[in-house]
């Protein structure tokens, strides 16, 4: 099979630079008030995140440049290494506890989640056992179930730190795959029942979950406690207009939302930015995930293709479940929003998948 070099989707490229830069600005605009009464300096994070996006973008300009298919070749060393990361995250004085959570590695003043690399590297195990294995996927059992202990193995390391948020987009994502590969569609209405079920199960035994869920459907039976957050994020957003109040003027940003340049950024952008500032952010969205399938559709390399929605349907499906939790739709999960959220590991990622995707778009095949 021939291949063929073409200009990389400048289109993709562009969007990527302005949404990353526009995060970098808004995470300054979100945190210098808690910048400056935590650490006495108001450029604290947005210093610290930009330092990841120089990185960020480095490194996604090395990935634009090595041919796609060197990950099929070692596609389970990336796999082994994120597994054997995801194990000794969970080992006291190897891994560190943040909000709760044994998710990170500390490194100097920085931390490092290995959940986040997981993420990619899942999506390219999957990818690569599906080109090879096609054949045998309507077979439950000899087809799809290697698949589903491997990702049940990874979704048990990471409830084990725990982090929710973060399993379950491994998981939807890897269900997406799975669906495009031509699974029979029965074993998805298995899955769903399955999966109500160890939903109920996880809630259960973690009370502080219930707690979540209450606070979701009526956040002001706890206004002060679970249910602040929801409360805070929806007073931005409710009163923010067709243009907001203009940047760097946001209420509650002033230690109302807590850590706003967190996981409830688009509260801060909604407020400063009103109705055209979310249109604008959606907008980027709609063309990186519009474009990132099109690139996989485009690409005769099963690999390639299968590569290419994961990393593009796994981004699509991240930023919407942030969505519906800064509006209230569904329970706090702690995920990040994508090239917006403050966050290094999450950005990082995210710049390897998208010059993974941007090298993809490079080829073409006859």
């Amino acid at each position: 099979m021939k291949i063929f070099l073409k200009k990389v989707d400048l289109i993709l490229l562009i969007s990527i630079v302005i949404i990353s830069l526009f995060g970098l600005l808004m995470i300054y605009s979100a945190s210098y008030v808690w910048a400056n009464y935590k650490f006495d300096n108001p450029y604290k994070f947005v210093i610290t995140q930009g330092m990841f996006l120089i990185v960020g973008y480095l490194i996604m300009s090395i990935m634009l440049k090595i041919p796609y298919t060197k990950y099929l070749k070692h596609a389970n060393i990336i796999f082994g290494i994120c597994f054997l990361l995801l194990i000794l995250v969970l080992i006291p004085g190897i891994g560190s506890i943040r909000n709760g959570s044994r998710s990170w590695f500390g490194i100097g003043g920085f931390g490092v989640q290995p959940s986040e690399a997981a993420k990619l590297g899942m999506i390219i195990f999957t990818s690569k056992y599906l080109a090879y294995n096609e054949r045998v996927l309507k077979n439950i059992t000899s087809g799809v179930f290697p698949i589903l202990v491997v990702l049940m193995l990874v979704f048990g390391l990471i409830m084990l730190q725990p982090d929710f948020g973060t399993g379950v987009i491994i998981v939807i994502s890897i269900i997406g795959l799975l669906f495009i590969s031509g699974v029979n569609m029965s074993f998805f209405a298995s899955i769903g029942v399955i999966g109500m079920i160890g939903v109920v199960f996880l809630i259960i035994i973690a009370p502080y979950r219930l707690k979540r869920i209450i606070s979701f459907i009526n956040p002001w039976t706890d206004p002060l406690g679970s249910g602040f957050q929801i409360i805070q994020s929806l007073y931005a957003i409710g009163p923010s207009g067709l243009l907001g109040s203009g940047f760097g003027n946001s209420i509650q940003k002033h230690f109302y939302l807590p850590e706003p340049q967190t996981d409830f950024i688009f509260s801060i952008i909604s407020e400063e930015f009103g109705f055209v500032g979310i249109l604008i952010v959606a907008t980027l969205f709609l063309i990186i995930i519009y474009r990132g399938f099109r690139i996989s559709k485009n690409c005769e390399n099963k690999f390639g293709k299968y590569l290419a929605f994961g990393i593009s349907f796994q981004l699509a499906f991240q930023t919407l479940l942030n969505l519906m939790v800064v509006v209230g739709l569904i329970p706090v999960t702690g995920v990040t929003l994508p090239f917006l959220s403050y966050g290094g590991s999450s950005l990082l990622i995210t710049m390897v998948s998208m010059g993974i995707l941007l090298n993809i778009s490079k080829y073409n095949y006859d």
